[in-house]
């Protein structure tokens, strides 16, 4: 008795995948900090979750891909690492006010664009490996520590004490609702101090 599993369908792919991208950026910890110590306002995780929306914006739909097509019509395609890297910079510092310096954002637009390549294949064991990772930290908060040197000491800390109930990140049921995102932002304005104005727009 043989039987074939089913080929995922493109609405359970592009599922998947706006659930890995909302689980990288969970696992990232510089937007984690900076969500923390709400510095995008009291809103920081809503933030969160449209900033994983406007990632997977930037990716054609599944869904549309499968669609029919004229052949005049050209197959979108994907962003390259480069581009994904430096929208996660660039919101990072328009939205949360945070420099990104370490490089983090490298892994965490690699772990994108494999989530992205492996959705397409139907592959969703990445997706899954994150979703341990996630669960793992649930619960727990991000102490940053200056020490000798100026760098920085990152610990997690268990919030054992309220055993999960009134945990700041969503149910790990399934990956945060994304939020539609406006394309477009300008560039960042300089001020004849040379310091860089930090502007936002209300969504």
């Amino acid at each position: 008795m043989a039987s074939s599993q089913a080929e995922p369908s493109p609405e359970t792919r592009q599922q998947q995948f706006e659930q890995g991208v909302a689980i990288a950026l969970h696992l990232w910890l510089s937007l984690t900090v900076a969500v923390q110590n709400n510095l995008g306002g009291p809103d920081s995780e809503d933030k969160r979750d449209w900033f994983a929306g406007a990632l997977v914006d930037m990716f054609p739909s599944f869904v549309e891909l499968a669609k029919p097509r004229k052949a005049s019509q050209k197959v979108p395609q994907d962003p390259d690492g480069q581009d994904v890297e430096e929208t996660l910079i660039q919101v990072m510092w328009d939205e949360f006010e945070t420099n990104v310096d370490d490089d983090s954002e490298v892994e965490v637009a690699e772990r994108i664009v494999k989530i992205r390549a492996q959705c397409a294949a139907g592959d969703f064991e990445f997706v899954e490996e994150l979703r341990k990772r996630w669960l793992a930290t649930k619960g727990k908060t991000v102490k940053v520590q200056e020490v000798s040197g100026g760098d920085q000491e990152t610990d997690w800390e268990s919030d054992d004490d309220e055993d999960g109930e009134d945990d700041e990140d969503i149910e790990m049921g399934e990956a945060p609702t994304l939020v539609a995102v406006p394309r477009e932002r300008p560039p960042p304005e300089v001020d004849e101090d040379g310091f860089t104005k930090v502007t936002r727009k209300k969504r």
